[in-house]
C-alpha cells in the first residue's frame, strides 16, 4: 500500500550522516511514510550504509539522478515519489523531524506547501556560517513583508509539498538549493496555499557542506526578483 508521505533526501557521499539520519525519521516521523534517497552516481558512499538499513526493514527506495547536482536530484525524488505529501530533507542531520507531522496534518487541512521556518517566533538555527545566515534571513524576512510571501524563510529546503501541486509546477533550476525558493515562490504567486511551522535548524556535525555561497547566490536572487516583479505586477 503506498504510504501518504514520501521523504526525499538528495546525497552526496553522506555515508557518515545517512543512518543516523534514516533513524531520527523512524524515531521522530509517525505519519506512515517511506524514504528515497537521491544519489548521483554508483560510487556514492552513502549507498552501502542505505542498503544496510534498507536490509533492516526501513522503508526506503534508492533513486538514481539522470543528471547530477542537488537540483537535479530533487526533482528527480519530486518527480518519481507516487506519494500524496512529499517532504525534502537533507541527510546531514541539520532538520528538525519532530515537526513533520504537524506539516502533514497542515496538508491535511488543505494547505499545499509548508515550509519549516528558522526565522518566524519559535524558530531557530544553530551553528553555520554567519553571512550565510545574514543573508538567508535577510532574504526570507524581506520577501515576507515586501511580497507578502506568507513565510519567513523562504530559502531554507526542508518543505513539505503537495504532490499534485509539484506536478503542475514548471522547476526551472538545475544546479543548487535554490529549487525550495523557487517552489514556494511560484506556489504562491500561482494562488496555491502556502504556510510554515517554525523549526530548528542545527549545522551538519559529520562530512562536508556542498552549499557555496558565491557560486549559488546570482540563483537566489534570480527568484528573488522573481517574486519581486510578481508582487509589482499583482499591484499595478
Amino acid at each position: 500500500m503506498q504510504q501518504p508521505l514520501g521523504i526525499i533526501i538528495p546525497v552526496y557521499n553522506e555515508g557518515a550522516n545517512i543512518e543516523a539520519t534514516l533513524l531520527a525519521i523512524e524515531q521522530k516521523v509517525h505519519t506512515p511514510h517511506k524514504t528515497y534517497i537521491v544519489y548521483d552516481f554508483d560510487e556514492d558512499n552513502t549507498l552501502p550504509a542505505a542498503k544496510k538499513m534498507q536490509e533492516k526493514g526501513l522503508p526506503i527506495e534508492l533513486l538514481k539522478n539522470p543528471a547530477r547536482g542537488v537540483a537535479n536530484a530533487i526533482k528527480t525524488g519530486l518527480r518519481k515519489a507516487p506519494n500524496d505529501y512529499l517532504l525534502v530533507t537533507m541527510a546531514d542531520l541539520s532538520d528538525d523531524y519532530s515537526i513533520t507531522d504537524q506539516m502533514c496534518k497542515l496538508m491535511s487541512q488543505g494547505y499545499d506547501l509548508i515550509c519549516g521556518s528558522r526565522y518566524m517566533k519559535g524558530g531557530k538555527q544553530i551553528g553555520g556560517p554567519f553571512f550565510k545566515k545574514l543573508l538567508s534571513r535577510i532574504a526570507g524576512v524581506s520577501l515576507k513583508y515586501i511580497t507578502s510571501l506568507p513565510v519567513h524563510d523562504a530559502t531554507n529546503s526542508f518543505k513539505l509539498y503537495r504532490k499534485s501541486m509539484v506536478d503542475k509546477i514548471d522547476i526551472e533550476s538545475e544546479n543548487g538549493f535554490e529549487i525550495g525558493m523557487e517552489i514556494v515562490v511560484k506556489a504562491h504567486f500561482a494562488g496555491y496555499k502556502v504556510t510554515e511551522l517554525p523549526c530548528i535548524w542545527t549545522d551538519r556535525q559529520a562530512g562536508q557542506s556542498r552549499f557555496r555561497i558565491l557560486k549559488w547566490m546570482p540563483k537566489y536572487l534570480r527568484w528573488y526578483f522573481y517574486a519581486l516583479n510578481k508582487n509589482f505586477r499583482n499591484k499595478f
